[in-house]
């Protein structure tokens, strides 16, 4: 009995342990190693390897905006607000979300800090610029909304996606948009009976492929059928953005079960045999 009690334990801590996601980082050590040691150990060990990397109870983005709020509100505007400007962003704050950000802050911390942070944050997402402006072209390009960064299923995805919910009557129905390069990882839709799914493409150029046979090309008015319980992935060309309609078939137990990314090397050689 004592045993199986201990191998509970241990399987729960197990899985705890896995859940978070740990950080590293060495630059307490780096700066400060050798003139105090003991605050770079605490900034190292404890404020990243143990505060940051509780990922279980607070995400990295969560985290991100904390921090830079609780910065700027102090007025604190020299590298450390560099540094977690670039960790924000790195933990998925886009351009468009930063500037609403500290606009929000500046209406409690006040203006002239919000200036301050404004001229720090413009150089971080600086080569973000020319995405957004891409973005909004695109977007003039379909008559669907592109819609809010798809951050629940970041994970799932190399590069940026969209999400722009059309409809969850009958049939759900949503607008997935890939920026240029941007694929989702394999996957399969699974179900007992019915399910799959169907994208049909509405702006730009794209691919799908399903495991074992040839990608095919989705240009505005590809229909695309997606058998249940077939390994498959879909995105983006590499020199275009791309948006389709995915559907999702009813079906019986359905579930989505994601695998590995699409390599750089295997997406290359699609671009390279166009």
């Amino acid at each position: 009995m004592n045993k199986i009690l201990l191998i509970s334990i241990f399987s729960i801590l197990t899985l705890n342990v896995m859940a978070q996601e740990k950080i590293v980082q060495t630059a307490g050590r780096t700066q400060l190693g050798e003139f105090a040691p003991k605050f770079a150990e605490l900034n190292d060990d404890v404020l990243f390897g143990e505060v940051w990397s509780r990922t279980d109870k607070l995400g990295l983005r969560d985290r991100s905006l904390v921090t830079i709020t609780s910065l700027i509100s102090q007025g604190i505007t020299d590298n450390s607000l560099v540094f977690h400007l670039q960790t924000a962003k790195k933990n998925g704050i886009s351009r468009t979300e930063i500037a609403e950000i500290i606009t929000h802050i500046g209406f409690y911390a006040g203006w002239p800090k919000a200036w301050a942070a404004f001229n720090l944050a413009k150089g971080v997402w600086a080569e973000d610029t020319a995405s957004e402006d891409a973005k909004a072209a695109f977007q003039r390009e379909m008559i669907f909304p592109i819609g809010e960064a798809n951050a629940a299923y970041a994970q799932y995805f190399i590069g940026n996606s969209y999400l722009a919910p059309v409809s969850g009557d009958q049939v759900s129905i949503a607008n997935v948009t890939f920026e240029p390069r941007c694929r989702n990882n394999w996957h399969i839709h699974k179900a007992t009976k019915g399910g799959g799914q169907m994208l049909i493409g509405i702006a730009g150029r794209g691919w799908y492929q399903e495991e074992g046979k040839p990608a095919v090309e989705i240009l505005p008015g590809t229909v695309i059928h997606i058998p249940a319980n077939v390994k498959h992935w879909h995105g983006a060309a590499a020199d275009s953005w791309f948006a389709h309609l995915a559907f999702e078939v009813p079906g019986e137990k359905t579930s989505n079960e994601w695998f590995e990314p699409v390599t750089d090397e295997e997406y290359d050689k699609l671009e390279q045999n166009k």
